[in-house]
């Protein structure tokens, strides 16, 4: 067992979608569409996903991983700003073992180009199971199924 510990990072991913502020947000805040694209490993299975978008409202998405592993995500929307920005707190699981604890904000900035999505989280990491990039990377994977969410859903 790793010894007991916290440690705290940040990180900022922004991304550019040909899509309006309103279709991302949409990607975000409509269940079936975050089902589509928030497994962040090729071959997880959703056990359990419950969304309910609104501040103070939950959501909570579990997956079984390739090895078996149960991943659990656990989220509460704090503020939500519809078209605009999403910030949401919320706490990540592997089996019995919390991850992290983090606060995300979401924001949508119309362009030319379509919409640059700004993400931020703030994270606190326990007991050194998860590493800083670990995370950046597992969520840079999300932010590329955004984009192939929204290709899919552009083309239907």
């Amino acid at each position: 067992m790793n010894a007991r510990s916290v440690q705290h990072g940040e990180f900022t991913i922004e991304r550019t979608y040909a899509a309006s502020p309103r279709k991302l947000f949409r990607a975000w805040a409509d269940p079936q569409a975050k089902r589509a694209w928030s497994a962040c490993q090729d071959g997880m299975a959703t056990i359990e996903h419950r969304m309910d978008f609104r501040p103070g409202g939950e959501e909570v998405i579990v997956n079984r991983g390739p090895g078996g592993a149960i991943h659990r995500f656990h989220g509460h929307y704090l503020d939500i700003v519809e078209d605009h920005r999403i910030v949401y707190g919320f706490s990540m699981d592997v089996d019995e073992q919390r991850l992290t604890a983090s606060l995300a904000t979401v924001q949508f900035l119309p362009g030319d180009a379509g919409t640059r999505m700004v993400f931020t989280e703030q994270l606190a990491f326990f007991d050194g199971l998860q590493t800083l990039q670990e995370r950046r990377e597992g969520t840079a994977v999300l932010f590329d199924n955004i984009a192939l969410y929204l290709l899919e859903a552009t083309a239907q």
